[in-house]
Formats: structure tokens, C-alpha cells, sequence
């Protein structure tokens, strides 16, 4: 085969250790390599970049293994050419397995061009990704930490959940508050409610009557204390994500205007792919990369599965909860789209559909820096009239009903 990159080096890199492989081309000769093994350490990983550039290397290829490859990749970055390949890829042929073969296949896989790198954005983007994706972290920890409030609440026989729809609102937080005081009954905790909620008032003096022991106010102030902790800890974060996305308030603008994406959904968009689409050769190779496409398994003319791939997980789950709320939008393409697939395939069809839907109009908002256009909820039922008609003129015979259409306006 031919040689692609003529100085380029392979590294197999573990949590306390990295095998380099230097492969040295030249015209007319046979090419060579150089082995050696560095620590981990910032000292080490500096001592194998002066290695390399000693060598001449251009081109440096690892695979992405857990979190150990970042510190690699951040020294080697400014200085060479790096890729970082899907592990997936490079898988060694069966039979010799060490850490010295492993960086020297890899270096054989470089040098001859055979190597394609994964997408790895810029360092302030990996650090808004590191934001958003901690954020989303603490934020379904705190919807755990309210399900254990709910838990103790229940065990205590405080039936509140039953009356207030919203356990942890204004007023359901002042309650508890004052159910861990102890100092109230549960009449003057009722009075607490506010606007509507007032109405409910002598059903929420039953609710909160219960059996609420030491060991009940112990857990539910050590939940309650962490919960505050994590809502201060996301409000933190939220400041800070919002300074770093000040330079892309357009994007996001554009990115909010589409059903069901708000501004936290945008910034986690905006985390994950970023806003120069010419990474990506097309919509499609975006959705894939993301997940959002049904998978390619087919054997002897059979297709066996069509389950999604895995993707970036955290860009799949930001737009599946933007397909959730964008499905009960009214009047838009997005809710007549979920509509359509959820009624033939089922609703977690539906909103993977309704996810890649949303993700290729952001791809196109991005490429373009236009503006989202709702085609409407009556879309599908402008695109081919007859056909509607005709279905709904069978649904009506079959009940028995004889029909005759009299058209009144144009189409």
C-alpha cells in the first residue's frame, strides 16, 4: 500500500502509561520504527512531544479510551496533527495483544492513510461540553433527590403530593419547611398556600396530618439540605455556561425558534456540535454521528435490525426532550409529524423521528444562518388532498354513511 503520511507515530495510551510508535519513511528505503514508553505524567507527556517533533512527526493517531486520552490530546494538539479514531476501528487482528503491538498497529494504520479522525471541537468548546453535560447530570439528580422527598413524605403519611400538583413549588416548599420546623399545626401550614391553592385549603389540613417521627424530619432535612445544594450549584452553572455562550446569542436566537428547542436545549446544541457545519459533509452524516438514524444490519437480503446507534448520547437525550415538548405544540409541522409516525410506529418512534427532524433544521438554521420556517400543521394534508379525501370518504362509507362531495372553494 502506499504511504500516506511518511513521519507519524501511534500511541496506545492507558491511565498510568503510553506506548509511542514513531514509523519513519523514506523514498527508496524500507520504512522504520522506534518504540519507547512514557508515564502519563504532565512531565512524561512533555518529554514524548519533544520525542516526537525530534523525530519529525506530523501525524499522531490514538484511540479514545474513557477520559485518559484528553490529557494526550491537550499537550499534542498544538504541536501535531492529532487524531482521535474510534476504538472500534482499529481493532488488532486476533493473536498478539500488547501494548507495544497495539501503538504499532495503529502507527501501520496512520502511516498508510487508513485512519479516518473522530470529531473532537475546539478547547472552549469542550469546556462549554463539560458545562452542559454537568448540568444535565445535577439536573436529573435533583429530580431524584424530589422523588426521595416524595418517598419520606409518603412513608410519614403526609398526603400531600395527593392535593398539590406540584410538591415543590412556592407553596409546597413554604409547608415543608414548616412541617420540619415543627412548630405549626397542620391548619397553619395549610394557610400557607397561595393564589389558587387557597381553594384547597381545608383538604390540605387532611393531607398534612400524618405520623412524622425524628427519624422522618431526619431524612427529609438532610434531602432537603441537598437539594437546595444542587440548586445552588445549577444556578452557578447556568451563570457561567451563559458567559460562555455570549458569543453565539445569534445562533441560539435562531436555534430557539424552533418547536420544542429552548434556550438550555440550544446551548447543549450548540455544546455538542457547535456552530461551523462544515465538520459534517451532510444533515445526514450529522444524524448519524448523533445517533438519530436508524441503524444498517442486513445479512443475505434480510434486514435484521433498524435500532439506533449509539451516537452522542448527550445530543440524542437534549433532543428527545425537545421532540417531547415540540409533539404538544399546537398547529405546527412538528406536533402533525409526531402525529402521523406515532399513530403507525408508536410514540418512541415518534419522537426519535421528531428528533432528527429537529436536529437536520438546526443543521440547516447553522449552515445558512436563517431563520426556522414552520411549514404548518395542515402540511401533510396540503401535500396530497385527493388522498385525504379519498381516506376519509372509505372511513364514512364503512360506517354505512353514502357521501357526496360538493367542493366549495379552491385547494
Amino acid at each position: 500500500m502506499d504511504v500516506v503520511h511518511k513521519r507519524c507515530s501511534g500511541l496506545d495510551v492507558h491511565r498510568d502509561s503510553v506506548a509511542a510508535c514513531v514509523a519513519l519513511s523514506a523514498e527508496g528505503r524500507v520504512g522504520r520504527k522506534e518504540i519507547r514508553i512514557f508515564e502519563t505524567t504532565t512531565r512524561g507527556l512533555l518529554a514524548m512531544s519533544d520525542w516526537l517533533a525530534g523525530h519529525g512527526v506530523t501525524h499522531v493517531a490514538m484511540e479514545s479510551t474513557g477520559v485518559f486520552w484528553k490529557p494526550v490530546f491537550n499537550i499534542l494538539e498544538s504541536r501535531f496533527e492529532v487524531l482521535l479514531v474510534n476504538a472500534f476501528h482499529i481493532k488488532q487482528v486476533p493473536g498478539r495483544k500488547t501494548d507495544v503491538k497495539d501503538c504499532e498497529w495503529i502507527a501501520d494504520l496512520l502511516r498508510h492513510g487508513l485512519l479516518k479522525a473522530s470529531f473532537v471541537p475546539d478547547r472552549p468548546q469542550r469546556e462549554l461540553r463539560d458545562l452542559t453535560r454537568h448540568r444535565a447530570q445535577l439536573v436529573g439528580e435533583q429530580t431524584r433527590v424530589a422523588n426521595r422527598v416524595h418517598k419520606i413524605l409518603e412513608d410519614a403519611n403526609i398526603k400531600l403530593g395527593s392535593v398539590v400538583s406540584d410538591v415543590l413549588g412556592k407553596s409546597g416548599r413554604e409547608m415543608i419547611q414548616a412541617l420540619l420546623a415543627g412548630e405549626s399545626s397542620p391548619a397553619e401550614m395549610a394557610d400557607l398556600a397561595r393564589g389558587r391553592m387557597r381553594d384547597k385549603r381545608e383538604a390540605l389540613t387532611a393531607a398534612l396530618e400524618g405520623r412524622m417521627t425524628e427519624h422522618h424530619k431526619f431524612m427529609l432535612l438532610m434531602l432537603w439540605d441537598h437539594l437546595l445544594y444542587i440548586e445552588k450549584t445549577i444556578e452557578m452553572l447556568d451563570g457561567r455556561i451563559e458567559e460562555m455562550v455570549r458569543p453565539f446569542e445569534s445562533e441560539i436566537r435562531r436555534l430557539d425558534g424552533i418547536p420544542g428547542v429552548d434556550r438550555v436545549v440550544a446551548q447543549a446544541m450548540i455544546a455538542e456540535i457547535g456552530t461551523d457545519m462544515n465538520r459534517f459533509a451532510t444533515a445526514a452524516h450529522l444524524a448519524s454521528w448523533a445517533g438519530l438514524c436508524p441503524g444498517n444490519y442486513e445479512s443475505a437480503g434480510k434486514r435484521k435490525s433498524g435500532r439506533i446507534l449509539k451516537g452522542n448520547r448527550w445530543l440524542k437525550r437534549s433532543l428527545c426532550q425537545a421532540a417531547w415538548a415540540a409533539s404538544h405544540t399546537k398547529d405546527t409541522y412538528a406536533s402533525a409529524l409526531y402525529r402521523r409516525i406515532a399513530k403507525r410506529r408508536g410514540n418512541k418512534r415518534a419522537i426519535v423521528a421528531l428528533g432528527h427532524t429537529i436536529l437536520v433544521s438546526a443543521y440547516y438554521i447553522l449552515l445558512r444562518s436563517s431563520e426556522y420556517k414552520d411549514l404548518g400543521g395542515d402540511y401533510f394534508d396540503r401535500l396530497n388532498p385527493l388522498r385525504l379525501r379519498t381516506y376519509h370518504v372509505h372511513r364514512l362509507e364503512n360506517l354505512g354513511y353514502q357521501v357526496q362531495l360538493t367542493q366549495t372553494s379552491p385547494a
